[in-house]
């Protein structure tokens, strides 16, 4: 069991530091950050978009340039929380909003639940997953063929 007086770990106040900087990083298409931030072993995913669990993926720059050929959108954290659950394990959850590309070349409002695992790699607290659920006003998803696609 972690005490401290102001109820954070050093784990816990570097990774809320870090989810800072990696939003920072994806806001300003720093792909290289990113990835820098993310788990050399590979990432464990889940997108809010009612799709399934994506496999486990080593993530590169090329692959988020291409995934953010429409635009990165800002966005941004409120309340964020961490709990160090062992000497390289911290749990995060958060809401991330802002806007995010719509596909046809506008912005459209987006809000989420994030919840994940960051994990100390060497020195580097990095994030290993991110599950976001949708915090869209109630909207439901209806499962379609994509969703069984990477």
């Amino acid at each position: 069991m972690f005490f401290f007086a102001d109820a954070h770990t050093d784990a816990e106040k570097t990774v809320l530091k870090n989810i800072e900087a990696y939003w920072d990083a994806r806001n300003t298409s720093d792909w290289d950050k990113v990835v820098a931030m993310s788990s050399s072993a590979g990432m464990l995913n889940t997108n809010s978009d009612g799709s399934f669990h994506k496999p486990m993926a080593t993530q590169t720059a090329s692959d988020w340039e291409r995934q953010s050929a429409g635009g990165t959108g800002v966005i941004q954290v409120h309340a964020s929380e961490a709990h160090q659950l062992n000497d390289t394990t911290v749990y995060v959850r958060y809401y991330a909003e802002g806007v995010v590309a719509d596909g046809n070349g506008g912005m459209k409002p987006y809000r989420t639940r994030v919840t994940g695992v960051w994990v100390k790699e060497g020195k580097n607290w990095v994030v290993k997953t991110s599950h976001f659920s949708s915090a869209a006003y109630g909207g439901t998803h209806q499962t379609v063929q994509a969703d069984f696609e990477d």
